[in-house]
């Protein structure tokens, strides 16, 4: 946790303090920061100084302009926002095993508590799971990026995010250079053209029948260097009241994107070079500024004082400048009271009484129309902005609690709204109500508006939920289910506050089922081989119940038993049904599915739920069918082939393995330190494993010498940066860099077998063209530019119109043994059974002298 020692009189500011009210943590006791009211407090005032905006646009979670943000929002109090593409499904977890769709819920919520910390306005362009704008691995043009996306559909919703939100400044992550990431290039080129597009009411003119307005944003700026920028953001400087410089506020933000290992500490002070994009140059702008700008914002209006200035200068409506100077006037008056939360109260409500008259003067004012509705969008903005003051000042704590986070369709429970005054103002005419989804019913057990609230007094409100047989089931991206509204009054004005619950409320399977496997090869040359299947059921309902399960099967296959009936004596309780699953005897090569089905009545379940949960993101789940997907194909196995498999937690190629026959060890640290390694015909290392088995480096030459006398050793594919030299191989191989362009992206780009003789090919399995059909995402990752000539080049590779490479596929005698390093993604590919890489992948594991 980076800390900063304040010289002020609000004494030493811990910087988890600011960190608290983001945090989602799992139900549990969490601790009490004495000095966190005061930081909170002025993250809600200091918005109330200026009524500029800006939004970053970026393609994936961890490619926000941290620091930048954190300076914008929490140094200047801007209106800012973040805009993402995609959620982060095409990458890789270095936290866990999640991948494809888990992984882009783990990458959501951590991009959420993120963006919590730096005080930022998050919008994604992906909505929701299998949506069209999806992160599908690396890219690296453009033009690919928006075939996948849809282009209308990609820059529809990013126009639509511009005109929701209003920015005067907007800043994409990264530029349109070929060095870079198709994504980010898109976001780029998309960002870039909807600058004047958002303005233009021709382009998705039916945002105006569903109320949104044009929006010309007034400058678009793209990151420099500090040799040729036009402003820069000094996210060196030093912030007394956080404790912290603005590129330590940003890296805190970082740090909740732990599953790509972001993050980092740094030391107060400035910071001197290109250090997260913090030069940054006017590319297009609609106003006149000075000839050498010194700030993003000249020339744009920043204060309620400026807006005014703007009008009167229009000579239009004295009135309305005269409130907007009163405006002035009150922001700077609620600053001057901090950090009287008392005072800072009544100077809010003052304000928020003239933000109340200011509305309606300019619903009737004769102002032009862009005029108007620009300023009631900045105006509305401030009544926001304003209720998120008055309860940091009035030290309110609301909270919906909900009797269950779990429910199922059907269900009755009950949620507690509730309203703790910890200020010394007395509150008045306090009204609780609770917010459910269409078709639901909340009815209140008790009373639900009270007339006062003093010191230390908690009002709540208990409400009857009651959920319909035909509810939805849980969406991670779409809103908490349950909302509740918190109303006071403090001099005379009113407050609203919106609350949700601290951790997701989600409506499951009755009977949320997986099944173990979820996946796996039925091996055709041994197609009446049992599948054993194993169904693992949670039982969601309140209370006791029973269900009877049973699997649905491809037409002429069987599954033992028919049916199995299982009894539930309370809710959460998990049992788990043995079936057998046998194919037809005619089975041919293809792709199978097999489904849970559980029953109870009228009641029916054929999904599960998958808990994801980490301390830092909290829990959430995916709910998804209850399958067992089985791919059908031909494959040799030696009898009694042992293999050590080194996990760096990134794959799970080892079950796969075990279920075509192998007899796979995970190893751990003392068995590479210590143990005998002879008694494995092949040690495997998972991908990026000497950066995660810390072991393996001062265990190397075991290793090798494993090799020498004998072993098969298969190195999967590094990064530079993952503690990868040269040297760790037998023979040097050394990573192409920048890896950008040292790697294949088009899964169906076409593979030469350079040694089509070579044992690899053709022992036990013999390898041809279709075993590279059907692949996902991409081919290879991160290939070596550079290898000894004692290696044999298996594959040629590329993707179409670019260089192929010959390094992504080496094997090598060594002594007596083989050592094989591969660049190929075969963690991506075993896992969706594609049959191809299975057979390769058992070749490899199977080399000898």
């Amino acid at each position: 946790m980076i800390k900063g020692k304040s010289t002020s009189k609000f004494c030493s500011i811990v910087m988890s303090a600011i960190l608290v009210g983001g945090i989602l943590l799992p139900a549990q006791a969490q601790p009490a920061y004495a000095d966190r009211g005061v930081v909170d407090l002025w993250k809600s005032i200091k918005p109330l100084t200026t009524i500029a905006s800006a939004m970053n646009t970026g393609a994936h979670p961890d490619d926000e302009h941290s620091a930048t943000l954190a300076y914008l929002s929490l140094g200047r109090g801007v209106n800012t926002s973040s805009v993402i593409a995609v959620r982060g499904e095409g990458g890789q977890n270095e936290i866990g095993s999640e991948l494809g769709q888990a992984l882009g819920i783990i990458r959501t919520r951590e991009l959420q508590e993120a963006s919590k910390i730096t005080n930022v306005t998050l919008g994604m362009l992906g909505e929701q799971l299998d949506d069209p704008i999806y992160d599908f691995g690396f890219s690296k043009s453009v033009e690919e990026t928006l075939e996948k996306w849809g282009d209308s559909v990609a820059y529809e919703r990013l126009i639509r995010k511009i005109r929701e939100l209003r920015p005067d400044v907007i800043i994409p992550s990264f530029l349109n250079e070929a060095s870079t990431h198709g994504h980010h290039r898109t976001i780029n080129v998309l960002t870039v053209r909807a600058f004047k597009d958002a303005a233009n009411p021709e382009i998705f003119p039916e945002h105006l029948k569903q109320g949104l307005q044009p929006w010309q944003i007034k400058k678009l700026y793209l990151p420099a260097s500090s040799k040729d920028y036009t402003v820069n953001a000094p996210i060196g400087d030093y912030n007394e009241i956080y404790g912290a410089s603005y590129l330590q506020l940003g890296e805190e933000s970082r740090f909740m994107h732990k599953s790509q290992g972001m993050g980092k500490v740094y030391d107060e002070g400035p910071v001197q070079g290109d250090l997260f994009s913090n030069y940054y140059k006017l590319d297009q702008s609609t106003v006149k500024s000075a000839d050498k700008e010194k700030d993003f914002f000249d020339g744009i209006a920043f204060t309620f004082e400026d807006l005014a200035k703007e009008i009167d200068a229009k000579g239009k409506d004295n009135k309305i400048v005269k409130h907007l100077r009163d405006l002035q006037k009150d922001a700077d008056e609620v600053v001057a009271a901090y950090p009287s939360f008392a005072k800072v109260l009544k100077e809010v409500h003052a304000m928020k009484a003239d933000v109340q008259t200011t509305l309606a003067d300019v619903k009737a004012s004769g102002l032009e129309a862009a005029t108007k509705e620009d300023l009631l969008h900045r105006l509305h903005l401030k009544e926001e902005q304003l209720n998120k003051a008055s309860m940091e000042s009035a030290s309110v704590v609301a909270k919906v609690k909900p009797a269950a986070s779990e429910l199922v369709a059907g269900q009755t429970t009950k949620v507690t709204v509730s309203a703790f005054n910890g200020g010394s103002v007395k509150l008045n005419k306090i009204n609780l109500s609770l917010n459910v989804p269409n078709g639901w019913t909340a009815k209140p057990a008790g009373a639900t508006s009270f007339e006062q609230l003093g010191y230390n007094e908690t009002a709540s409100a208990t409400f009857e939920v009651t959920i319909p047989a035909d509810a939805q089931l849980f969406k991670p991206y779409d809103p908490s289910v349950f909302n509740a509204k918190v109303e006071y009054q403090a001099y005379d004005t009113a407050t609203t506050l919106k609350v949700t619950p601290q951790n997701a409320v989600a409506v499951l399977p009755p009977y949320s089922m997986s099944l173990s496997p979820s996946a796996t090869i039925l091996n055709t040359l041994k197609s009446q081989e049992p599948i054993p299947v194993k169904v693992t059921v949670r039982n969601y309902t309140p209370g006791a119940s029973k269900a009877t399960v049973s699997l649905n099967v491809p037409e002429g296959w069987t599954a033992e038993p028919a049916a199995e009936e299982l009894n539930f004596a309370i809710k959460g309780e998990t049992k788990s049904v043995a079936f057998t699953v046998k194919a037809a005897s005619n089975v041919v090569p293809g792709k199978f599915t097999v489904t849970a089905v559980a029953k109870n009545g009228d009641v029916q379940s054929t999904q599960g739920a998958q808990v994801i949960e980490y301390p830092h993101i909290g829990k959430t789940y995916m709910v998804q069918p209850a399958e067992l997907k089985i791919q059908a194909f031909d494959l040799k196995v030696p009898d009694k082939l042992k293999v050590g498999y080194v996990s760096s937690g990134f794959d799970n190629i080892d079950q796969y393995l075990r279920q075509v026959g192998v007899d796979v060890v995970k190893l751990e640290a003392k068995d590479i330190q210590y143990g005998d390694l002879s008694q494995y015909d092949t040690i495997v290392l998972g991908i990026r494993a000497y950066a995660f088995r810390p072991e393996l480096i001062p265990s190397n030459q075991r290793l090798l010498n494993y090799v020498q006398n004998g072993g098969n050793l298969v190195v999967q594919y590094h990064k530079p940066e993952d503690k990868w030299s040269p040297e760790l191989a037998p023979y040097p191989i050394k990573i192409g860099s920048p890896l950008i362009q040292w790697r294949v992206t088009d899964e169906n780009s076409k593979v030469t077998m350079l040694a089509p003789d070579h044992p690899m090919f053709n022992s036990p399995n013999k390898i041809t063209d279709q075993d590279w059909n059907n692949w996902i995402q991409d081919r290879s990752a991160y290939n070596p530019s550079e290898w000894g000539k004692e290696y044999t080049e298996l594959i040629s590779n590329g993707d179409p119109g670019e260089k192929e490479f010959t390094g992504t596929f080496l094997t090598a005698h060594y002594g007596k043994g083989v050592y094989t390093y591969s660049s190929l993604v075969w963690y991506r590919e075993i896992p969706a059974l594609v049959p191809g890489s299975i057979r390769m992948f058992v070749n490899m594991i199977s080399q000898k002298q």
